[in-house]
């Protein structure tokens, strides 16, 4: 008798903690359903757009105060450098000073050998070592990023050009149109930062890339036999099957045994110092002055000997002094301005995602973060001041930032020291280059070539993802046997035919409850999840529902119930009555999608299932609420977690039951 109390208390207790667990899942699917509107297309734009303009984050204010600190925001976010240069100390320029040297003894050379490479002279090379740098330091974000010419731009520019204007024929023309090209890059660039466009640069993918620099590097260590043989006529296509045919035909004709000795001698020592660098770490001045040593020494012996006289071909005049200005030069009319802007777009994606790369992977190793939108502001502003100041494409070298970074650096004050040390070279020292061998500036391009061939990465992509693999091979091939423009297009085709393909035939997957937990998770994946009687709980496994793929999802769903109807009748297990469909994967439908979710919803009401919804997230539950299908399903069948929606519907169908 004296436990009744007791056992009537227990009961009144139990029922209390079911109404406020029912009153917590009430409360719970208010907030999911009362949530917010979203922002809008252009709320998100011009959020977008503030966001790369005031880093900080700071208000307007109609204040004075407020007012000097919404400048001083715009301005960090738009030129970097004034936030770190009030910490900066004469500790660092030491460091900065010596890197900035170091960098510059191989800039010089490279620079000399990438100009020759896009087919421009010489100089401007150089120049394009001196202005770029300068403005990058003003507002790039990278400590350790090397800025200057590199061999896949002056690649790109040497095989596409070209085809437009005969760098032989007509070589005031071409510059013309490789300084175009260059303002376009740097529109493109500085569009993308500013409206967070970096998206673009990563449709090609990082398997596309480790493939299209493999090609390209192969094409460029080709190309550089014109210079190691001497060679006067050679071909302008940039595939593989042309550059040997060329090769071998003109062999047969032109060729100088003293240009390929020389040339030859200097790419062994470039290649044992790049050796010896790597294999001791504290002599890493070694490889980055080489190239430097390289030039000195054979522009010494063609001077002595006369090696000149006997085949031997040499760079001849530099033009120094100041960048002269090209403003002139550019051409916004002729017929052949839709092609250089298609150029540009080209080269701008193409610089940006080995800068980009560059300067994230050193960035990673410092633990700071470096934003991939300031980057293309930077990089813009600096093409389109290079292309008014007689520069070509600029971007970040991974072999110069690699030596920046092993020399010391500390700010991108090491850029400023090399861009000030090329331009007095520029103006004190051009005239003692007369006699440079342009085989020596083959070596040194052909030196610096293994360090775009990665292939232990395209082991690794092949063991991780086969179709990425494909693309990486799709990228290397199409360089490699078409041309620069078709293995990019063949990288992008596989790309999207992957994206394509994940989108448009996304999974479902049925989920069951681990035994003793409250989660819900996949049975393929974990076969001891537990199903529901009576109820199916499908996952759909897409980020949009939307016109590519919702008729398929409504299929496979339908599929799914009438697989698992058909299976509970073989196992005397009770029916389906209701489906819930995790959402909580779907980022945003369209009207295709609400439309397919209407259809799956009347077919399930006419085979007497109810339908529920879980976990919707903000753009979709909105959309569903403007097109009022969250009326015909009912407010009360949309829930925040899969296992609310088991509980509720267990219950509803125990309620049910018991009513009959």
């Amino acid at each position: 008798m004296g436990s009744l109390p007791d056992e009537t208390f227990s009961v009144e207790e139990q029922q209390q903690q079911l109404d406020l667990e029912d009153a917590g899942r009430t409360e719970r699917k208010k907030w999911l359903i009362n949530s917010p509107d979203p922002p809008s297309f252009w709320q998100e734009l011009v959020s977008a757009i503030r966001g790369s303009v005031f880093p900080h984050g700071r208000k307007h204010s109609s204040s004075a105060g407020g007012r000097r600190a919404t400048a001083m925001s715009f301005l960090q976010g738009l030129f970097p450098i004034l936030s770190w240069g009030r910490t900066y100390k004469a500790s660092k320029f030491k460091h900065d000073l010596m890197a900035g040297l170091t960098l510059a003894s191989l800039s010089i050379p490279q620079s000399i050998g990438y100009a020759n490479l896009a087919k421009v002279d010489p100089q401007y090379g150089l120049y394009t070592s001196v202005v770029p740098p300068l403005i990058y330091a003003l507002m790039g974000s990278s400590r350790e990023i090397a800025i200057g010419p590199v061999a896949v731009v002056s690649m790109l520019l040497s095989s596409m050009i070209p085809n437009l204007v005969d760098p032989a024929a007509d070589p005031n023309g071409y510059r013309r149109l490789v300084f175009t090209v260059t303002f376009f890059a740097g529109t493109f660039q500085a569009i993308f930062g500013l409206f967070r466009l970096g998206f673009l640069v990563d449709f090609l993918s990082h398997a596309a890339i480790v493939g299209f620099m493999a090609g390209a590097a192969i094409v460029i260590g080709l190309q550089q036999l014109k210079g190691l043989f001497g060679m006067s006529h050679f071909t302008t296509k940039t595939d593989v099957i042309s550059v040997l045919h060329s090769v071998f035909k003109s062999v047969q004709h032109e060729w100088y045994p003293l240009n390929f000795v020389l040339g030859c001698l200097f790419l062994v020592f470039l290649l044992v110092a790049r050796f010896i660098g790597r294999r001791n770490k504290k002599l890493f001045w070694f490889p980055a002055i080489a190239p430097l040593i390289s030039v000195i020494l054979s522009t010494l012996i063609v001077y002595l000997t006369k090696a000149d006289k006997h085949g031997v071909k040499i760079v001849k005049h530099i033009k120094g002094g100041l960048n002269p200005s090209s403003l002139h030069q550019l051409q916004f009319e002729g017929p052949h301005v839709a092609e250089a802007a298609k150029i540009g777009l080209i080269t701008a994606i193409v610089a940006l995602t080995e800068a980009i790369a560059v300067g994230r992977s050193f960035a990673s190793i410092k633990g700071y973060h470096l934003d991939g939108n300031k980057e293309m502001m930077a990089m813009g502003f600096m093409n389109l001041a290079g292309s008014l100041t007689s520069c070509y494409v600029a971007t970040g070298s991974f072999s110069r930032t690699a030596v920046n970074f092993s020399a010391g650096c500390q700010t991108v004050v090491s850029n400023i020291v090399m861009a000030i040390t090329v331009l007095l070279s520029l103006e004190l020292f051009t005239r003692l280059l007369y006699y440079t061998p342009i085989a020596i500036l083959a070596s040194i391009i052909l030196s610096a070539l293994p360090g775009l061939i990665d292939f232990n990465e395209a082991c690794y992509i092949w063991k991780v993802d086969k179709l990425d693999f494909l693309a990486c091979i799709g990228a290397f091939f199409g360089v490699l046997f078409a041309s620069v423009e078709i293995g990019l297009l063949a990288a992008v085709t596989i790309s999207f035919a992957k994206i394509l393909l994940n989108s448009i035939r996304p999974a479902i997957e049925q989920l069951g409850r681990l035994p003793r937990t409250d989660i819900f998770c996949e049975i393929d994946q974990y076969p001891m999840a537990i199903k529901t009687p009576g109820i199916l709980t499908l996952r759909v496994n897409s980020a949009l529902l939307c016109f590519a793929n919702a008729n398929f999802l409504r299929e496979r769903i339908i599929r799914c119930v009438t697989e698992e109807e058909n299976e509970t009748e073989e196992t005397a297990k009770g029916r389906v009555q209701i489906l819930i469909l995790d959402m909580s994967n779907v980022m945003n439908i369209d009207t295709s999608g609400i439309v397919a979710l209407e259809e799956l919803h009347n077919e399930l009401v006419s085979s007497g299932i109810r339908l529920a919804m879980v976990n919707l997230r903000w753009q979709a539950i909105h959309k569903l609420k403007l097109a009022k299908f969250m009326e015909k399903i009912g407010a009360e069948w949309i829930f925040l977690t899969v296992s609310e929606a088991v509980e509720e519907c267990l219950a509803s169908k125990l309620e049910s039951t018991n009513n009959c």
